[in-house]
């Protein structure tokens, strides 16, 4: 049987090449700015280091912090304890979150250039044209290759041009970063197959994926110093087992490589078994008639977002519970100085590392916030916006009774956290009391999310294409929260980060006063996000 685009003379790949030169086109600024943020972060911690551990003994004061389960958890297997350098320990250290930011961008770049375009109703556009079956896919995956390679050949350069590291370990190091964009990239070309929606494709992405890859690999690499069995079933141990600068060994790329060309390969079978703009698992029926509180906007707001909150839920309560239960080996004479800085003060301790859970998990929630409001922007732009204001519906109840699901969601899933955490400290200290301890410390960190909502509704009301730029106060928060003692911030930097101004519980008591305050920014961010909306074209700016 010979299809329309092979008698025209294409093939399944026609028009690819013309494809890739659209998507390039069409992210000219985002890629820009994803690729130069990534290389910048990793400039700036290769210079940060050295300055911030400038003696061989400040090195050796965080050793045995690294080399315990807890350490291993969040760096990964310790073959640089057997040498640790600045040159060994950068990478070990600090690597994985450069791949955590890297397999971001990629999932992002392939849910954008494939489901998005889908749900919108531009790719039946194009395929209508000399545009093969799989050519959307291809070029989509072509475009995450050429935005990983800058990636990497930046990085590359930046380490090889650095006298602080060797040849050979920064071409590996910048390799590893390579593949594993190009593994998280086959992983997301499966999942915008199974669904209908981009917004449920970039949660099962990037919460299920992402966090469950991290998940495996922290749980696997508790297990043991060089890693266990288990660490190999996760895209992130791969690059780590490498163990650049210390083992140089290049073979453990090839997992990426096979992970990478398999996942591709599967979602270019599985795209050949629906049709354009459906995913094999299809949508369900609904019912003859709405229930009642369907027919308002906050009811109809709550039903496309309540299953993306319980994912949220599920998976945010399991990662609060395994982190909770690390605190036994948070006790003070097990903290180093260094990190003591991090969680307040080595004499913190327990209580030290349930404030900074509270921090670094806002960070985590405060991406469902800008995620819930990109999939508000996907509703527009896939034009089921329209007939929903088409009734007696104005354009402020619309928008604001998203924030108030979005917000809803924040509550929820940041309440979970907490108990989920709680629950976790308390199996290992047997102190039941830390469950609502815990719970409370994490949902007072909630006005801080609530503030990054707000500018992701600010931006959706006033210019959407830019919202992306929220993502850089949820990074900034994150970087701050986790890295701003140690780098010796000034406190008006700090205070720049939405979620330093909390109180710090429970080593401090609970403040009123920046729980209000943050409030009051983000009604006000709200309200100037609602009077946005009002002026401009839907489906536009």
């Amino acid at each position: 049987m010979t299809t329309a685009a092979s008698t025209r003379g294409g093939g399944t790949l026609a028009g690819t090449g013309t494809l890739v030169r659209l998507m390039l086109r069409r992210d000219r600024v985002k890629l820009t700015s994803w690729i130069l943020s990534l290389v910048a972060f990793w400039t700036y911690y290769t210079k940060l280091v050295p300055s911030a551990y400038p003696k061989q003994s400040d090195l050796d004061a965080i050793a045995g912090m690294m080399g315990g389960p807890a350490g291993r958890m969040w760096t990964g297997p310790t073959y640089f304890l057997d040498n640790m350098t600045h040159e060994t320990f950068i990478p070990a250290a600090y690597g994985v979150y450069l791949i955590l930011l890297v397999a971001l961008m990629s999932i992002l770049l392939i849910i954008r250039h494939t489901r998005v375009e889908e749900q919108t109703g531009r790719a039946e556009l194009v395929r209508a044209s000399v545009v093969g079956r799989h050519a959307p896919l291809t070029a989509a995956m072509l475009v995450a290759v050429i935005a990983n390679a800058i990636v990497a050949v930046l990085i590359a350069i930046v380490m090889i041009t650095d006298p602080l590291f060797a040849t050979e370990g920064s071409l590996l190091f910048a390799a590893g970063s390579f593949v594993s964009g190009l593994a998280f990239a086959g992983m997301t070309a499966v999942i915008v197959q199974v669904t209908e929606y981009s917004r449920t494709a970039t949660s099962l992405a990037a919460g299920a994926g992402l966090g469950l890859a991290f998940m495996i690999k922290a749980f696997g690499d508790m297990g043991d110093a060089h890693g266990t069995l288990l660490s190999w079933f996760s895209p992130f141990a791969w690059p780590q087992q490498t163990a650049p600068f210390v083992l140089d060994r290049w073979w453990p790329l090839l997992f990426s490589l096979v992970f990478a060309a398999v996942t591709a390969a599967l979602g270019f079978a599985l795209s050949a078994h629906r049709d354009v703009g459906a995913g094999l698992v299809p949508a369900r029926g609904g019912k003859a008639r709405a229930a009642r509180w369907l027919g308002s906007p906050l009811g109809l707001a709550w039903r496309l977002e309540r299953r993306t909150i319980m994912w949220w839920i599920l998976g945010m309560g399991f990662m609060g519970m395994a982190m909770g239960a690390f605190a036994d080996a948070l006790a003070p004479e097990n903290v180093p100085e260094v990190l003591g800085e991090v969680l307040g003060s080595a004499d913190a301790g327990l209580g030290g590392y349930v404030a900074y859970m509270g921090v670094f998990m806002a960070t985590i929630v405060a991406i469902y916030a800008v995620l819930s409001m990109q999939g508000v922007r996907a509703e527009e732009i896939g034009g089921r916006a329209e007939p929903v204001l088409a009734a007696a519906v104005s354009r402020q109840s619309w928008l604001g009774a998203n924030l108030a699901v979005g917000a809803l969601g924040v509550l929820l899933i940041m309440g979970a956290t907490g108990l989920g955490t709680g629950l976790g400290v308390a199996s290992v200290t047997a102190d039941n009391a830390w469950v609502w301890d815990a719970t409370l410390v994490h949902l007072n960190h909630v006005p801080a999310i609530l503030v990054v909502l707000g500018v992701a509704g600010l931006l959706f009301g006033w210019a959407p294409r830019f919202q992306g730029f929220a993502w850089a106060v949820v990074a900034y928060g994150f970087i701050a929260g986790t890295f701003g003692q140690l780098m010796r911030l000034p406190d008006w930097m700090m205070g720049l980060s939405p979620f330093e101004h909390a109180a710090r519980m429970p080593v401090e008591t609970f403040e009123l006063a920046p729980v209000a305050i943050l409030g009051a920014i983000t009604v006000g961010l709200v309200v100037f996000g609602l009077v946005g909306i009002r002026r401009r074209g839907i489906g536009t700016a």
